[in-house]
């Protein structure tokens, strides 16, 4: 790789000591507009990737469940409506929280979701506290992945199940081709006209670009602890759920 794609690759993302803080005020600044633009940008298929990847979790048996990088809390209502009994969700960003709050009070159910703000590397629950654990679209936001997936193993039961959601790159090259060009070019621009944030729809897609492929993540969730991870990728590739039992 050239000097010059690495460069590009890089150029919106903060340094790794300064990429929690990064992360939280840029969400911080988004929050008002961000479930806009999620549904926007992309084109609402992000309600089937979240209603998808939940599929991968037992709800019969009415879990306790971890969301992590809640946002405003679109994981934990579906949750909470498909048999979870009980959602603690956990951000970095105070104001995503707040409108998450806002949600989950129109959508009634309050009483089910605990909206808790804290970091993955340090979860504020005890240990074997939770039946299943989500994060969708934040692995990637995090400082530390390996310390992040070895929290969320920490806090799940024994057989507990872990399902992660994360943008991936498509493999078809006539579809990795328009993605790259809509996400480098396309998205960026229309979410810093809406958003008026310039940095945070350009470090999005620079994020997804650094992000360990498939394969490598899927073995940082077994050195966590996870076992029987399984890959399944959706929409041409350009997002895939990953998901795992705890040993």
């Amino acid at each position: 790789m050239s000097t010059d794609n690495v460069h590009s690759e890089t150029a919106y993302l903060p340094s790794p000591s300064k990429k929690k803080k990064y992360v939280q005020n840029m969400f911080d600044k988004v929050a008002s507009r961000y479930d806009f633009l999620n549904h926007f940008l992309s084109l609402g298929i992000d309600f089937y990737w979240r209603h998808q990847a939940l599929k991968l979790i037992n709800f019969n048996m009415n879990p306790r469940l971890l969301d992590l990088a809640t946002g405003t809390g679109d994981i934990a209502v579906m949750a909470v409506k498909r048999g979870a009994r009980k959602v603690v969700g956990v951000d970095l960003s105070f104001n995503m929280l707040m409108v998450g709050n806002k949600k989950i009070i129109k959508k009634d159910v309050s009483d089910s979701i605990a909206m808790v703000c804290g970091e993955g590397e340090n979860l504020p629950l005890p240990s074997e506290s939770m039946d299943a654990a989500t994060i969708a679209f934040g692995i990637r936001n995090v400082e530390d992945i390996q310390g992040t997936l070895n929290e969320m193993a920490r806090v799940l039961t024994n057989a507990g199940v872990i399902v992660v959601l994360e943008f991936s790159k498509p493999t078809w090259p006539v579809i990795k081709q328009l993605y790259q060009f809509y996400f480098m070019h396309v998205l960026p621009r229309i979410g810093s006209l809406i958003s008026s944030d310039k940095e945070a729809y350009h470090y999005l897609p620079h994020s997804v670009l650094n992000f360990p492929e498939r394969g490598e993540f899927a073995n940082m969730m077994k050195q966590s602890g996870f076992t029987d991870v399984r890959l399944f990728n959706m929409t041409f590739g350009i997002v895939t759920a990953y998901s795992g039992i705890k040993l």
